[in-house]
């Protein structure tokens, strides 16, 4: 790899690469990133590698493995270029024909494509597919378009103009104004904006400073950040290049969890390849700038996301907070200004950069500029990562992108910022995606986590869910979080079993004013946020859990009961065959029942039972019925005779008659 000394030698270089490649070329990428590893994207590239090889094609056609796209579920993702047509759910055993079909003939493959399940139309390039169309992808946008393991690729895509524009023609001050002036603010939690961060670290009399990237992410079904350390890495490292030649910084880290590997290995060639280049390192581009990095592995503890912990745990002691006497940018690693971003933060910074902050604030609310990246699960049809504009609507995400609820369920909530976050309901769904309107919403924009919940889901089984995750995830420094979510813990485990009482709920709330005003971190003071939000929209349901011991969705496992409804059973057997507790009495032509002694409340009856009968339901709150009397169980007329639109309730009558 050649040393650039020079902003000249840079874009020379450059424009030697962009020359040598033809847009004109076929160019097959495959997301290569964890997802899609993980639904055999690996094999897939091995296959295209040789088919095309068998066929003759080296020359001819390029071949890549790209960061991830988003549309996970539909993985392994293709996109052919320069036709731009995108194929899904690709299998080794496509690639022949992919190869003789649209490479070479130029045909695309009608059954690759995504079949729009409203419409039936088939979208035949990646911007045509309904998921794509809504989304600003600003970030994300060259993640399917960059071989995460080449700089060239990076390059070629005008990747490090913005650090040379700034080494070359801006001073770091004026880099530091541009930031301040974009309005950039930092996406991985609370917000804060990233300029005054910046500048509190830069005026700090300590020569020494800092810059780190937080990639410590755990929020669960979060995945934003290891998508672009897995998909695009320059992009991280050149914002954070151009952040410490801002703040006066020679010092970078990248603090990435070992559940990683992928983003690890990735981060640490891009390191090696800038480097080389002489994009790291001393004089940089002849600029007088010297800046190295390293990358630290965190053991996975959910605490060291927040600022003090991640900074401990660097030091290489236990990743536990510290009082916040001074903020991290004036007293953070080794006690040196240290500022501290997320993967999404740093990534925007180049864009900011090359096309200043005035392009930047003309995307967003007025107090929430640019684009997001959410990672979009759930009880959605379309599962992934999304990039939105901010002031998107949550309606727009989730029915526009997302594709609403499958099953034909009815939507529910959407729980959002990981678990301090909080449960939004319907009727807030035209709520705009921003950082102070989700938190008067009573939720926080975190990291990016949206989880869309349905009408099957139970919201104190919600709230419960994420309180013991975080109890689990406390560090124990401090009692108000220790103990207090701890208990907790314990009385929303208890109101999901029907052991709850009164008095329940306000001793909740109790604990939970004390944990936001008491607490040592941001874990332990945003901790109650799922146990309140859900009591601010869903208090129903906790009172009928505590009063009636009812299950309003029908989930709570010790709270409902399964039940076969004789009016339904066709008597087939299927349910009986299956029930792992053998609770299932009943045979052919003799209507079943559930013995409540022996039944687990597996579901597993419920699961198997066919749709057209529906026989086994739910209860919760009321008395199972009482089965019938054994000669009324019997279905006397053969099922094979037996008219489908004649009702089991008839059959059954004229079945007691005839005895």
């Amino acid at each position: 790899m050649p040393r650039l000394n020079t902003p000249e030698e840079l874009e020379g270089f450059r424009q030697e690469l962009v020359s040598k490649r033809d847009p004109k070329k076929p160019c097959i990428s495959i997301c290569a990133g964890a997802g899609c590893i993980a639904s055999g994207a690996a094999e897939v590239i091995e296959a295209f590698k040789a088919e095309i090889e068998s066929q003759g094609l080296t020359a001819k056609v390029d071949t890549k493995g790209t960061g991830c796209p988003g549309f996970c579920e539909q993985g392994p993702v293709v996109v052919i270029y320069p036709e731009e047509i995108c194929y899904l759910g690709v299998k080794p055993t496509d690639v022949p024909e992919i190869v003789s079909q649209t490479i070479k003939e130029n045909k695309v493959v009608e059954r690759l494509l995504f079949k729009d399940p409203v419409t039936g139309v088939r979208a035949v390039h990646e911007y045509d597919i309904s998921f794509y169309k809504a989304q600003e992808r600003t970030v994300l946008c060259n993640n399917i378009k960059i071989d995460s393991k080449s700089i060239d690729d990076y390059l070629a895509l005008g990747g490090y103009t913005a650090l040379t524009k700034a080494l070359s023609q801006m001073t770091d001050v004026e880099v530091l104004e541009e930031v301040k002036r974009s309005n950039l603010r930092g996406r991985g939690g609370a917000g804060f904006p990233a300029g005054r961060k910046w500048e509190g670290s830069r005026n700090a009399e300590e020569p020494i400073k800092y810059v780190i990237v937080n990639a410590d992410e755990g929020d669960p079904g979060a995945f934003m950040d290891r998508a672009l350390l897995e998909g695009n890495p320059h992009s991280i490292l050149e914002g954070l290049i151009l952040g410490g030649y801002a703040i006066a910084s020679h010092e970078g880290y990248f603090y990435v969890r070992q559940e990683y590997p992928l983003a690890v290995e990735n981060i640490n060639l891009a390191i090696k390849q800038a480097e080389s280049y002489g994009l790291l390192g001393e004089n940089i581009l002849g600029s007088g700038f010297d800046f190295k990095v390293m990358v630290h592995q965190g053991a996975g503890a959910f605490v060291c996301g927040e600022s003090t912990a991640l900074m401990t745990s660097l030091e290489g002691r236990a990743g536990e907070p510290r009082p916040k006497y001074t903020r991290s940018n004036i007293k953070g690693l080794w006690n040196r200004p240290s500022v501290l971003n997320n993967v999404e933060t740093w990534a925007n910074v180049p864009h900011i950069i090359n096309r200043g902050a005035d392009w930047f604030n003309t995307v967003g609310t007025d107090s929430s500029k640019g684009t997001k990246i959410f990672s979009l699960v759930g009880k959605i049809t379309n599962t992934g990562l999304v990039e939105v504009p901010m002031g998107m609507t949550l309606r727009d995400i989730i029915y526009k992108i997302g594709g609403g609820i499958p099953d034909g369920k009815k939507f529910k909530a959407v729980q959002t910022g990981g678990p301090s976050g909080g449960c939004i309901p319907e009727d807030q769904l035209d709520l705009q995606v921003g950082f102070d309107e989700l938190t008067q919403a009573g939720s926080m924009m975190g990291s990016g986590g949206m989880i869309v919940l349905d009408e099957d889901t139970c919201m104190v089984d919600v709230a419960r869910y994420f309180i013991h995750f975080l109890t689990d995830e406390s560090c124990g420094k401090c009692v108000p979080c220790r103990e207090g979510l701890r208990q907790m813990d314990r009385i929303l485990t208890n109101i999901t079993q029907g052991r709850g009482k009164e008095g329940d709920i306000e001793l909740l709330e109790e604990l939970s004013e004390t944990a936001v005003e008491a607490s040592l971190c941001a874990l332990g003071k945003s901790a109650p946020n799922p146990f309140l939000s859900t009591l601010r929209y869903f208090r129903e349901e906790y009172e009928a859990h505590i009063r009636e011991k009812r299950c309003p969705a029908l989930a709570c496992k010790a709270l409902i009961s399964f039940y076969i409804d004789p009016d339904k059973c066709l008597a087939c057997g299927i349910c009986r065959k299956k029930c792992p507790a053998g609770a299932i009495d009943g045979d052919k032509k003799i209507i079943h029942i559930i013995d409540q002694e022996l039944c687990t409340n597996c579901g597993t009856c419920f699961e198997v039972c066919p749709a057209k009968f529906g026989a086994v339901t739910k209860i919760s709150g009321v008395p199972v019925p009482a089965p019938l009397a054994q000669e009324k169980r019997i279905i006397t007329k053969p099922d094979s005779k037996r008219d489908p639109k004649e009702s089991p309730k008839k059959n059954q009558g004229k079945a007691g008659k005839n005895e």
